[in-house]
């Protein structure tokens, strides 16, 4: 029975359209370093439809209990135990993975680390690995939508350091830690993910 785990309707909803995604970046075998696995249900939907990567679950450390009893519960051979990561506390624990996956995270962190979290990656991720960060972002300081500003409005109310983030910003993240936007796809409900790839994969020269 999973009707007392935690839960949370927007991985429901968004689990199928991410996957599809998913398929074509972790085509081969590989851990997969997933930062903020909250209930856990995206980690147990794709790592059960994609039985040749493993699967890295980690969380803050208030939060990366959440996910427990889920994945002791499904018993997935290819998920990893959970492993407490705050992305804001470097250098980070020793982390061996190909690729890293991050959903609706960088809106409910601080700008400061979502820095962390990128150069985090970055001083990781191998030549042939990929980062895919899905959620809500802003295009040159413009929202896409309305229902994102009032969501933003919504986080900013709670909290300062919360809101939606501006794409052009998080590709200079990327590019000060050796990354580059590859690809960013539109998703349901406003949403996008965003492929970054190691820049000297692509054979782009950086430039200042």
């Amino acid at each position: 029975m999973t009707s007392h785990l935690p839960f949370s309707q927007a991985c429901e909803n968004n689990k199928g359209p991410i996957l599809e995604r998913l398929r074509e970046v972790f085509n081969a075998p590989g851990t997969v370093l997933e930062i903020g696995t909250g209930t856990g249900q995206h980690a147990v939907h794709f790592a059960a439809a994609l039985p040749h990567i493993q699967w890295q679950p980690t969380d803050h450390p208030t939060a990366a209990h959440l996910a427990v009893s889920r994945l002791e519960q499904v018993a997935l051979p290819n998920i990893l135990p959970m492993r407490k990561l705050d992305v804001g506390n470097t250098p980070w624990p020793a982390l061996d993975f190909r690729w890293a996956f991050s959903a609706n995270t960088a809106h409910i962190m601080a700008w400061t680390e979502v820095e962390q979290m990128f150069q985090g990656i970055g001083a990781s991720l191998p030549d042939d690995g990929a980062f895919c960060l899905y959620g809500p972002f802003m295009h040159q300081g413009e929202f896409t939508s309305e229902s994102n500003r009032a969501f933003d409005r919504s986080l900013r109310s709670q909290a300062q350091h919360m809101g939606i983030r501006d794409i052009e910003d998080l590709s200079a993240l990327a590019k000060a830690v050796g990354l580059v936007l590859r690809e960013d796809y539109a998703m349901p409900a406003n949403n996008e993910m965003l492929v970054f790839i190691p820049l000297h994969s692509t054979g782009i020269k950086p430039t200042d």
